[in-house]
């Protein structure tokens, strides 16, 4: 199931364009080139930008999906891919996530998060055998990230989805993509040309990952993973986040460095708990009662009035 070459038109994808502002690149002296990057990469935000309302829609479609037990999935091929993967592993250890809430799939597994495994994104199939090895469900929320919006791996996820029931998001580069068409929801930032032809680790690849980070961290705010700006989920299972985690209990409750030491201790590290425990004057189990009953979030445990 290979897409054969004829079939391939790059002359008419916006990631394949050549940039008239790096057209003499190899000419340029080393500040020159890094100039010209920096000057593109300028541009990157305010694509991003033009995407927001398509950004918030699909947050509300993931906030409701995992809600009612579903997962948000990312596949993808090459830099696309990769930088999902690396949004799944973050949520863990920033919001104390399941594993298996937010889910990363990359074309070739996760040897090619290391290596190049480019034939494989030429597989549609092998992007309906990734999410049938994770079980997708109607319940799932399947985003899809491709630069050119044409790949045939995740289109190939995206036809399996469909078939599921499961909900498709398109993140890609290009508008009115053969991706964008068939999603629920289609979040395209069109950053122009790459300094380099075709390179679309570099511009395209910073927006997804702007995307992305918004996606995610949008989630977990709606579903109360923080309480104001501080990560009250966060997992102190380093020196690193064991102080981090201090320092919220700190702001959070209004208390003395001790004071969240010493709440931290007898919450076994639970941030939500010590900080629960501290403002409302309880002790530590009935602050982990108020925080099941709240459905682990804080502002209700805490009964405070939320938006």
């Amino acid at each position: 199931m290979t897409e054969p070459e004829s079939q391939i038109d790059l002359t008419s994808l916006a990631t394949e364009q050549r940039n008239p502002a790096s057209a003499q690149l190899d000419l340029l002296d080393t500040l020159e080139i890094v100039r010209v990057i920096n000057d593109q990469d300028r541009l990157v935000a305010e694509a991003v930008a033009r995407e927001l309302p398509a950004i918030a829609a699909a947050v509300d479609i993931l906030v409701e999906a995992i809600r009612a037990g579903g997962r948000l999935i990312y596949i993808g091929a090459g830099t696309s891919g990769r930088l999902g993967v690396l949004d799944a592993s973050e949520c863990p250890p920033t919001y104390n996530t399941d594993p298996a809430m937010v889910v990363g799939l990359i074309a070739g597994g996760d040897h090619a998060l290391r290596h190049s495994i480019e034939h494989v994104e030429d597989q549609p199939r092998e992007g309906a055998a990734a999410l049938k090895g994770v079980n997708l469900n109607a319940r799932d929320v399947v985003v899809g990230i491709a630069a050119s919006g044409r790949t045939p791996f995740v289109r190939g996820a995206f036809k399996y989805a469909k078939e599921v029931g499961a909900t498709t998001i398109a993140l890609s580069n290009s508008p009115a993509s053969a991706l964008s068409r068939v999603a629920s929801v289609s979040i395209a930032p069109v950053v122009g040309p790459e300094v380099v032809t075709g390179s679309t680790r570099m511009k395209a690849g910073t927006a997804q990952k702007m995307v992305l980070n918004m996606l995610s961290t949008a989630t977990m705010v709606k579903l109360g993973k923080t309480y104001g700006n501080l990560m009250v989920d966060v997992q102190p299972k380093n020196a690193k986040l064991r102080e981090r985690a201090v320092g919220i209990v700190r702001d959070a409750a209004d208390a003395t460095d001790d004071e969240a030491r010493t709440a931290l201790a007898a919450a076994d590290g639970e941030v939500k708990t010590a900080i629960v425990a501290l403002r409302a004057g309880v002790p530590t189990d009935e602050a982990r009662t108020r925080l099941t009953s709240a459905g682990g979030v804080l502002r209700v445990a805490l009964d405070e009035a939320i938006q």
